[in-house]
């Protein structure tokens, strides 16, 4: 499971998620990807989730690129916990995903199986997203 190896801070702010994504929407590596159409935190179970749907499908012909990773925390209160004495542990972590973000990438591969298995991932993610392919 993804998660960061040496984080500076244990636990974090939620945050508000405005906007569009600034950095990380255009394809880099592939010629065909998967992009955000809603703002979510996406956890690094289904991150691996949707990573291992690709590969499978793919039979591991191709490369992929994930193009996000979970490096935020989630902390959570033990259940029956009086108010007050602070905030929780850190149960797991997310990646913050704007609308327009490039979540995966996949390339060597036909349109026909990029398409397959990239909607077999977006099966796994939490909000809507589409296909995107490079314009040649």
């Amino acid at each position: 499971m993804l998660s960061p190896k040496r984080p500076r801070f244990r636990k974090q702010h939620r945050g508000r998620m405005k906007g569009i994504s600034r950095r990380g929407n255009h394809i880099c590596f592939g010629r065909y990807a998967l992009q955000a159409l809603e703002p979510a935190w996406i956890t690094a179970r289904q991150i691996e989730a949707g990573r291992r749907a690709m590969t499978r499908y793919a039979r591991r012909n191709g490369k992929i690129w994930v193009r996000m990773f979970p490096d935020k925390p989630v902390t959570i209160r033990s259940t029956e916990t009086r108010m007050g004495s602070g905030k929780g542990d850190p149960k797991y972590w997310v990646s913050v995903v704007k609308p327009g973000r490039i979540l995966y990438e996949m390339g060597g591969v036909s349109e026909t199986v990029a398409r397959a298995a990239i909607s077999l991932t977006a099966s796994k993610m939490p909000i809507q997203t589409q296909f995107v392919k490079i314009r040649m």
